[in-house]
């Protein structure tokens, strides 16, 4: 994964949590945290 790759994650978690016009997809969330967790672990 690229540093691209984890910042739109990032970006993408935190549109899901913070932005009221988005509806809340939890199981998006622990997913995307998930994979940045993975990457961050292997780092």
């Amino acid at each position: 994964m690229t540093q691209t790759d984890l910042d739109e994650k990032l970006d993408e978690v935190e549109r899901l949590l913070n932005d009221p016009d988005v509806e809340l997809q939890p199981s998006r969330v622990w997913m995307l945290l998930d994979e940045v967790a993975g990457k961050q672990s292997a780092a």
